[in-house]
């Protein structure tokens, strides 16, 4: 979904894909809508550099980006825990630059819960990154670590990056293939 140019009216924080590094975009600067999925927003400059807002900042492009904001916080729904919850919060959590979710892709290797003795319950998940030397890998760590934590009845989540077995575009679900045209 690529969105039409706007010029921000303040500073804001952003990431530098693929390497990961923060910096601020000024004021003045034109920016297009590339993918708004996961409530992160990805933006391109006119030179073709991409960045990610963050969701509580993507209100600087506009009212539009700031309603995915408030409804992505709406995809923890209250009640029992289950692990199918957990693979739906998963399917939230989308790589900056590739418009398909991590699940599909065949990022994620294991999830498994574990009920704690003190109640509750602890996930741990293993998952790699389409490229290994991709800056972005901590953040999409950080992501599924919030939303797996924001579950109900999720004390822990562990979440590791892996790299053995090597991720190639086999991993890939016929859904993923198909929403990138592949199929």
């Amino acid at each position: 979904m690529r969105g039409a140019m706007t010029v921000i009216e303040r500073d804001v924080d952003a990431m530098l894909i693929p390497s990961g590094d923060r910096i601020s975009l000024p004021a003045g600067s034109e920016l297009t809508v590339v993918q708004t999925l996961g409530g992160n927003v990805t933006v391109q400059d006119p030179y073709g550099q991409l960045f990610r807002i963050d969701q509580k900042n993507a209100d600087v492009l506009g009212e539009e980006y700031a309603a995915k904001e408030k409804a992505a916080d709406a995809d923890v729904t209250p009640g029992e825990f289950s692990e199918e919850q957990v693979w739906e919060q998963l399917r939230t959590v989308y790589d900056p630059e590739i418009p398909v979710n991590i699940v599909e892709l065949g990022l994620v290797y294991t999830c498994k819960a574990t009920p704690l003795e003190e109640g509750g319950q602890r996930v741990d998940i293993e998952m790699t990154l389409t490229a290994p030397g991709c800056g972005m890998g901590q953040v999409l760590v950080e992501d599924v670590r919030s939303k797996v934590s924001a579950l109900p009845g999720v004390k822990e989540a562990r979440v590791e990056l892996v790299w053995e077995p090597q991720w190639d575009q086999g991993r890939m679900s016929e859904v993923a293939k198909l929403q990138l045209g592949w199929m």
